[in-house]
């Protein structure tokens, strides 16, 4: 749809659902701290958009895991990163129903255990997150092999430099090595010592 495949799709849904549970979080203890009832509700509605598109995302992401190459390495953390995003939108879901099925009128206890879930969610949205990074970062998981080994011919061929342009990295490199091997001064009446 609109000329992206699946993985594209899950890189797009991906983002905004766990920034979402995290303010969701925030605003529950806000609310939590300051009493205020309209922190709640932002709490209640931001933690309603993220279960929403965190599921859109896992099932992108679902999706995804079935129509991209990969060897080993990617199903091995494909399958971590998957099972996470699991456990994760399920603890979630979890943490909504309940607030919904009490409407908002739990006990102190139950309050503590759906704000310490929403916590160990925040952990899992983070780990999942690590998880699909290793997957893009390392691995190269949704480039195809034949996009992938162009790339790798592309850089091995380098690249030139229009007159003037400067390589950003041989410029820190070299400002390091005069840093180091410049030579420095002390004031007058310095003592003798060495370096």
């Amino acid at each position: 749809m609109f000329g992206y495949d699946a993985a594209r799709w899950h890189a797009v849904l991906n983002d905004f659902p766990a920034a979402l549970l995290v303010v969701a979080v925030v605003f529950d203890f806000a609310a939590a701290t300051t009493k205020r009832e309209s922190l709640m509700w932002a709490a209640i509605w931001t933690l309603w958009a993220g279960v929403i598109g965190g599921w859109l995302a896992v099932v992108a992401g679902k999706l995804a895991s079935g129509s991209i190459e990969h060897g080993e390495a990617i199903h091995e953390i494909m399958e971590k990163h998957e099972n996470m995003a699991l456990i994760t939108m399920s603890l979630f879901t979890v943490v909504l129903g309940w607030r919904l099925i009490r409407r908002f009128q739990m006990p102190a206890q139950e309050l503590a255990l759906t704000r310490m879930l929403s916590v160990i969610g925040i952990a899992g949205l983070v780990w999942t997150g690590i998880l699909g990074g290793r997957l893009v970062f390392e691995h190269a998981a949704g480039i195809p092999s034949r996009t992938l080994q162009a790339e790798i011919e592309n850089r091995e061929e380098g690249h030139h430099h229009e007159a003037g342009e400067e390589h950003e990295r041989a410029a820190d490199s070299l400002s390091d090595t005069t840093k180091r091997t410049a030579p420095h001064t002390h004031p007058p009446g310095t003592p003798p010592h060495s370096h």
